[in-house]
């Protein structure tokens, strides 16, 4: 039996969407997507790694959409080859961009540092106005630490002020990570957290009690919306 507890006036300002199973969020955020390019063509869509993401992509891709103006970019990524099996554009590619055909705009891992790479690929987003005047929405995960791309909670990019992406060392993970800031989230006009899983229910529900987490700083322009499947929202 699920357990009562109070409203918080957080939980209560955040908009969530509960749904039964990771099919059933799935579905609903390819219709968010569907929905957002069919009225903006030019979208850019920032795309994120994952288990759940992996399965929006694969769910969305199999609908007929027109794809062919829309600007789709990495969120985040792994200091790993582009090649390799743990590497986030390689999942997008493998379920999502070649399927689709729509242009993938991802951080160039074969640089000489992530430095270098992180500040190429704010090149490249500003080149294709990604955040700056074309229509923007963005799906993003979280970990059951409650971080959110690379965000991670301690780490150096939660403070990092005028940049747009960044390198991010992870203590916890012993490796570097390419991460959208803050900054750049907040020029989304939409961001649609996708979370499912148990190992995640402690955490969502911390933060709808007001906690803070790199998830809960994250804002929109108009709207941040968490899409839950029922394990994620068990404890809430």
């Amino acid at each position: 039996m699920r357990r009562s507890r109070p409203q918080s006036a957080y939980l209560c300002a955040m908009n969530i969407h509960i749904f039964a199973s990771v099919d059933a969020l799935a579905h609903a955020a390819a219709d968010r997507i569907e929905s957002a390019i069919s009225g903006s063509p030019d979208l850019t869509l920032g795309l994120a790694g994952g288990s759940t993401p992996r399965v929006v992509h694969q769910t969305v891709a199999r609908r007929a959409i027109d794809w062919t103006h829309v600007t789709a970019w990495m969120t985040d990524e792994r200091w790993v080859p582009p090649t390799h099996v743990d590497s986030n554009q390689l999942m997008a590619r493998t379920t999502l961009t070649e399927a689709t055909g729509v242009h993938l705009l991802a951080p160039d891992t074969t640089a000489k540092d992530p430095a270098a790479s992180a500040t190429a690929f704010e090149d490249a987003l500003i080149e294709h106005d990604v955040g700056r005047g074309r229509p923007a929405a963005a799906m993003l995960g979280m970990g059951d630490d409650g971080h959110t791309a690379s965000l991670f909670p301690g780490t150096r990019a939660l403070t990092t002020r005028n940049r747009s992406y960044v390198d991010n060392w992870v203590p916890a993970h012993d490796a570097w990570r390419l991460t959208a800031t803050f900054e750049m989230l907040a020029r989304m006009d939409r961001i649609w957290f996708l979370v499912a899983g148990a190992a995640k229910a402690e955490v969502v529900a911390q933060i709808a009690d007001g906690a803070s987490f790199p998830a809960s700083q994250v804002t929109a322009s108009e709207d941040v919306e968490w899409l839950l499947d029922a394990d994620a929202a068990s404890m809430l």
